[in-house]
């Protein structure tokens, strides 16, 4: 019997041997991209290098010890293994991330150091740091390559992911990307290439183009990362507010912002000579559709309390595309716009971009799936005998996409009341609260009010809030439902 049982421990490690050797990679990509800002530490002769050195060997070491647990394994992962890789992926990214922030010149608190981190890879965007403009350049660098990073981790969990594990009604987006053996190793290698190919391409584009329109060279490297990967970290306290007298760049960042919130399957179709990919998409059309009316009528709205007409379009526009698209940047503080504003921002929050982009939120197509839902149940109490089929992009919207859209919703308004309420248990105020709650699960940035508004910072906050938002931002990032299904006991019977 005891041989029984151990030979049976010896096989569920076995099982979970593969979902090491991909994490082993994942962090020698990480150490890898650890050394450029090391590499401009060293050219600048600055005291941070150390920090950069001692953080990649230590990466490095856990590398060299999960290859040799498993050099013998092959990578072959199941659903099962997916959902704890996809998950632990995040979670010790984000870990080793924090450890030149801890280090270097900062030296901040293991609770602040990991908030920085799980909100760079998370593409949150919410920030603890102060002075920011004082920190080295390699700091600076490696704030706008987490980002990045976590924003081309996205779009492959988007349209490779969590379309084959039925995530949240993600099976609308089933591709080549997505079709998955039964042994589920995914045919990416074509896609992958052209995505990140694309993802290279606008990010040299936007650094290009912030150059020329006044920006020094870091601070156009590390914002075009942040505008592609809508992360929203930059090398200013005033975020985008430092250009908020240079009108070229805060229209040029917005068209960058809404570039990330695309999805990136659609520009890959147009490359291949489909021009009209993405204009026939619904999500693009609808996405489109929202930010233009709700820009109209912000800066229609400053411009009847006296803004001049110009500076109210540029402001709204900049600001407007950033909330939705959860970039989370902030070129004025538009919690003081007026009430309508306010109340317009909060809403906002919860929209998001696209599924397969690097933006976060709902997204635009679980609303266009509910609007399609609310109007086929409509038709239902009119005409209780009619027989109504319902369509997305196309597609017919089966039970299980409707399925998943419905309970995604429930979850993720469950998870930001839940995490409001704790958060005010440890008493904030409750517009601090909600608008925290809702920013690091819809991953968008900066709250609302006084201390976590565009204008304020999350330094203040007890580091139980901060625990709290990492787990929000972690959980929001990976659509709740990768998280959720772990948790239940089913999941880890044999």
């Amino acid at each position: 019997m005891a041989s029984r049982v151990e030979w049976g421990s010896v096989q569920r490690a076995l099982g979970w041997a593969p979902v090491l050797k991909v994490l082993a990679v994942l962090w020698l990509v990480l150490a890898i991209f650890m050394a450029l800002p090391l590499a401009v530490l060293l050219i600048e002769r600055d005291p941070d290098a150390p920090a950069f050195i001692l953080s990649i060997f230590t990466v490095l070491l856990a590398v060299i010890g999960a290859w040799l647990l498993t050099w013998r394994v092959q990578i072959e992962l199941k659903p099962r293994q997916m959902f704890v890789l996809t998950t632990l992926s995040w979670v010790t990214i984000s870990g080793f991330a924090s450890l030149p922030l801890v280090l270097g010149a900062p030296q901040l608190t293991l609770t602040n150091a990991v908030f920085e981190s799980v909100s760079a890879i998370t593409t949150t965007g919410s920030t603890i740091l102060v002075h920011i403009e004082d920190l080295s350049d390699g700091l600076k660098l490696w704030r706008g390559i987490m980002q990045w990073l976590g924003g081309i981790g996205i779009i492959v969990m988007g349209i490779a992911i969590l379309p084959f594990l039925k995530v949240g009604g993600m099976r609308l987006f089933h591709t080549e990307s997505s079709d998955w053996s039964d042994k589920v190793m995914p045919r990416t290698g074509g896609i992958a290439k052209a995505t990140l190919s694309v993802y290279c391409g606008f990010t040299l584009l936007a650094a290009v183009t912030y150059w020329l329109g006044g920006m020094s060279l870091l601070d156009a490297v590390v914002h075009a990362m942040t505008s592609l990967a809508t992360g929203g970290f930059a090398n200013s306290d005033a975020s985008f507010g430092a250009y908020a007298d240079n009108p070229f760049i805060l229209w040029t960042g917005s068209l960058f912002m809404l570039a990330g919130a695309l999805p990136f399957v659609l520009y890959i179709r147009f490359l291949r000579g489909s021009r009209l990919a993405l204009w026939r998409d619904e999500q693009v059309r609808g996405l489109l559709a929202l930010l233009g009316a709700v820009i109209v009528g912000l800066a229609a709205y400053r411009v009847a309390l006296g803004t001049a007409p110009f500076e109210a379009l540029t402001q709204a526009t900049f600001n407007v595309v950033s909330v939705v698209t959860t970039t989370g940047y902030a070129s004025d503080d538009y919690s003081q716009w007026g009430p309508l504003a306010f109340v317009a921002f909060f809403y906002l929050t919860f929209v998001g971009g696209c599924s397969g982009s690097t933006s976060g939120g709902m997204k635009i197509f679980r609303f266009q799936v509910a609007a399609e839902m609310l109007k086929n149940q409509l038709r239902f109490l009119i005409h209780t005998n009619g027989v109504f089929s319902s369509r997305y992009n196309g597609m017919p919207l089966t039970d299980d996409i409707s399925r998943g859209v419905v309970a995604f919703s429930f979850f993720f308004f469950l998870t930001i009341a839940g995490l409001a309420l704790g958060l005010s248990l440890l008493g904030l105020d409750f517009v601090t609260s909600l608008s925290g709650a809702a920013t690091a699960v819809a991953n968008v940035g900066p709250g609302l009010g006084d201390i976590i508004g565009p204008a304020g910072n999350f330094a203040p906050l007890p580091d139980a809030a901060k625990w709290l938002l990492c787990f929000g931002m972690l959980v929001g990032r990976l659509e709740i439902l990768t998280v959720l299904v772990l948790l239940t006991p089913m999941f880890w019977r044999k």
